[in-house]
């Protein structure tokens, strides 16, 4: 061994990679996402809202289908 002592400021290969790494919801290749502001998030009530319209329209298209009850 050399006797070499790293400083802090030395970096590893992996931790350079997660130094540098970007964030991918900000990815320029992802496709059908919605790029917001840093720290801006969609409202909780919207998601509750889509969940509750898909399953109306699923229970609305199922009484189409014979033979239930």
């Amino acid at each position: 061994m050399s006797g070499q002592v790293s400083s802090p400021s030395t970096q590893t290969g992996a931790q350079a990679v997660v130094a540098n790494a970007v964030d991918p919801a900000r990815r320029p290749d992802v496709l059908l996402r919605v790029r917001r502001e840093e720290g801006h998030e969609i409202s909780a009530w919207w998601m509750i809202g889509a969940f509750v319209g898909v399953s109306a329209l699923v229970i609305g298209l199922l009484s189409f289908v014979p033979g239930g009850a």
